[in-house]
C-alpha cells in the first residue's frame, strides 16, 4: 500500500478530505492533489496528517512494541 492511500484512508477514517489537508497545509487543493499522486511525501508531513486526523504516527514491530512519534510541533 502506498503512503498516499495510506494517508487517505486515515483522512477518509476521520471524515475528512485532501482539501482539509490543503487547507491544514496552507497549500492549493492542486498543489495537495500532486502530492498524492506523486506519493511525495516526508516524514514532517505524516506528523501533520497524524494530527489532523488525531492519530498515532508510530513504529509497531512484530512483538507489538511501539514507538510513538511525537506530534505537538510537526515543523521542528
Amino acid at each position: 500500500m502506498t503512503i498516499s492511500t495510506s494517508v487517505s484512508m486515515a483522512l477518509k477514517k476521520a471524515g475528512l478530505k485532501q482539501n482539509d489537508l490543503a487547507t491544514a497545509y496552507g497549500k492549493s487543493k492542486q498543489s495537495m492533489s500532486m502530492k498524492f499522486t506523486r506519493d511525495s511525501w516526508f516524514g514532517k508531513d505524516l506528523v501533520k496528517v497524524a494530527k489532523l486526523v488525531g492519530a498515532d504516527l508510530a513504529f509497531v514491530f512484530p512483538d507489538g512494541q511501539q514507538i510513538k512519534i511525537d506530534t505537538d510541533d510537526p515543523d521542528e
